[in-house]
């Protein structure tokens, strides 16, 4: 792909990012939803661009995934010409609850 693959979300990676968004404007400032924001397009970048930059998930076959925090793992998979985004998982849970 020459300017990337198109990212696409599932539903529980929205819900996933709502959540996660929830917990930091509850917690935290807007400096650090800001802050998170940023990784998250920079990571969003790189996955367009170069998605096997990343690791395969043991979990599925043909998901990658990518550490966006020490909190928090993307796992996306390749569709066609998009990438799809399925979780942000929480790796402070159990590894057995993501949902892909």
């Amino acid at each position: 792909m020459k300017n990337g693959y198109r990212i696409d979300w599932a539903e529980e990676a929205i819900n996933n990012l709502d959540s996660i968004i929830y917990y930091l404007s509850s917690k935290w400032t807007i400096r650090e939803i800001r802050n998170f924001y940023k990784v998250l397009d920079k990571k969003l970048a790189l996955i367009s661009k170069n998605p096997d930059l990343f690791s395969n998930s043991e979990l599925k076959l043909n998901v990658k995934r990518c550490v966006l925090s020490k909190q928090t793992t993307i796992y996306f998979e390749i569709k066609d010409d998009n990438i799809v985004i399925l979780t942000l998982f929480d790796n402070r849970k159990n590894p057995k609850s993501i949902k892909i």
